[in-house]
């Protein structure tokens, strides 16, 4: 008996330590890469393979059609054709909440190791690849006022909302998404709220200027956008994952991205990537320096009212060049007209040598 119920304690204490075990790695791997939207030619497949949230630039990379450093080794996505490329990849993360239900998604991994991602390997290789043809690439963070566009973005999104006094004035404008969705617990009078309310305002207006510029999709040069939405994030801690503002603002945010997928996937004439990060934290060693939205706005650039850097100029290194050697020549030409000059001896021939002994004789 003792034999048996000493099987049974130690079976029971397996039992209990697979669950823990299963707790936790389902808290690790709780966050999800989605895919909203592919191409027939961009093969995802089915199955539960974890990546690497450090990998993820790696992996819009090949699936518009660059090669990486190293090697993905990441059985979700196959080797696809080589006559084809999409003509754009649209990358999302959704903070403060693991996973969305959204409809009928192409695929759906979790995440290891969510760390906030950079895209801007992969837009400087979009920009250096297809230069002449000026892509467009736009990385926006709403929460923290950043934009950054290259390429035809400037022209494409010129009039696009990016700072608070801006998105709060268009949201409470006619034809906002706040009177096409009326929230029911979500009001325009909280600032948390108008957070959240601001990155939905930003989808919609991005498919609106894009689908005025639907000329800009038939190139031959892919476009990249990367946008960061922490509105949920802000909604969870001001009022809880369990409250009824939280839970509304789930739903609206996962049918608002599929149909800004649909959108997108529209304009590009079937040939984009759409991808949804969700990550509930970001397991970062290190602390991100960051502005919230809702603080004051300070403009760096107080002649552009989107805070973006002055405008490049493609012929900067010519300028430079010519400039640079130009000075050099003439900084070398002084020092050895200085040296002569200095060294130079009046009684060997010199004209000035002999009018001068000639007027002194003359005297």
């Amino acid at each position: 008996m003792e034999s048996g119920g000493t099987r049974n304690m130690f079976f029971s204490l397996v039992i209990a330590i697979w669950f823990v075990l299963a707790s936790l790695s389902a808290g690790v791997l709780g966050d999800r890469l989605i895919v909203l939207k592919a191409p027939p030619y961009i093969h995802f497949r089915d199955g539960k393979w974890p990546i690497s949230g450090d990998r993820i630039p790696d992996l819009v990379a090949l699936t518009l059609g660059f090669s990486v450093e190293e090697d993905l080794g990441w059985p979700g996505l196959q080797v696809g054709s080589l006559f084809h490329r999409p003509r754009s990849n649209v990358v999302i993360v959704v903070r403060g909440v693991s996973e969305l239900e959204v409809a009928q998604p192409e695929a759906s991994y979790p995440i290891e190791n969510a760390v906030p991602i950079s895209l801007d390997g992969v837009a400087n290789t979009v920009h250096s690849m297809f230069s002449e043809d000026t892509p467009v690439v736009l990385q926006l963070t709403p929460s923290e006022e950043r934009i950054y566009m290259v390429g035809k973005a400037n022209t494409v999104f010129e009039d696009l909302p990016v700072t608070l006094r801006q998105i709060r004035n268009r949201v409470f404008q006619e034809n906002s998404v706040f009177n096409s969705l009326m929230p029911n617990s979500l009001s325009r009078n909280s600032e948390v709220d108008l957070l959240f309310l601001s990155e939905l305002q930003v989808l919609h207006d991005m498919t609106t200027l894009l689908s005025r510029h639907k000329h800009l999709a038939k190139d031959h040069s892919p476009d990249l956008y990367f946008l960061e939405m922490a509105g949920l994030e802000e909604i969870a801690k001001h009022y809880g994952p369990e409250s009824d503002q939280f839970k509304e603002a789930t739903q609206i945010l996962a049918s608002q991205l599929q149909k800004f997928a649909d959108n997108i996937f529209s304009i590009y004439n079937n040939n984009s990537v759409v991808e949804v990060l969700t990550v509930k934290t970001f397991e970062t060693p290190f602390v991100r320096k960051t502005r919230s939205i809702l603080e004051s706005v300070q403009i760096s650039n107080p002649g552009s009212p989107y805070n973006l850097a002055y405008s490049y100029n493609f012929e900067y290194s010519v300028i430079f060049n010519i400039i640079l050697w130009i000075m050099i020549a003439l900084a070398l030409a002084v020092i050895v007209i200085s040296y002569n000059l200095w060294n130079m001896d009046p009684g060997y021939d010199s004209i000035i040598y002999r009018m001068t002994n000639q007027k002194i004789r003359m005297d």
